[in-house]
């Protein structure tokens, strides 16, 4: 498994209740979609949210976030999260929050 499933199950509960949300396997990871947008994610060693560049510096602030740096470069408006800030519920919740805040509105795919 490329991916922690219990940290999978976290944002499973985070994202239950939520109409539109489905779930793709990609990257080796697992990604959530809101709408067909990609939402956030598990990876091997933690997990990923996309919260838009205006989200960005908020995100940055939170411990264990950094920037995500998928093939070595910098993905803009994208943050990677540590196992341990996604598995804390008060960091995800305000990874999710801002990753929502960006995702929600954009059109559906």
């Amino acid at each position: 498994m490329a991916y922690d499933e219990g940290l999978a199950e976290l944002l499973r509960g985070d994202l239950i209740d939520r109409p539109g949300v489905s779930e793709r396997k990609m990257f080796g990871g697992l990604c959530f979609m809101l709408n067909g947008n990609m939402l956030c994610g598990v990876h091997k060693g933690g997990g990923m949210f996309r919260v838009g560049k205006d989200n960005e510096a908020a995100a940055l602030a939170l411990p264990g976030v950094g920037p995500m740096q998928f093939t070595g470069r910098k993905m803009g408006g994208m943050i990677d999260v540590t196992d341990a800030a996604l598995a804390d519920d008060a960091s995800r919740a305000k990874c999710l929050e801002l990753a929502l805040d960006f995702v929600a509105p954009l059109p559906a795919k």
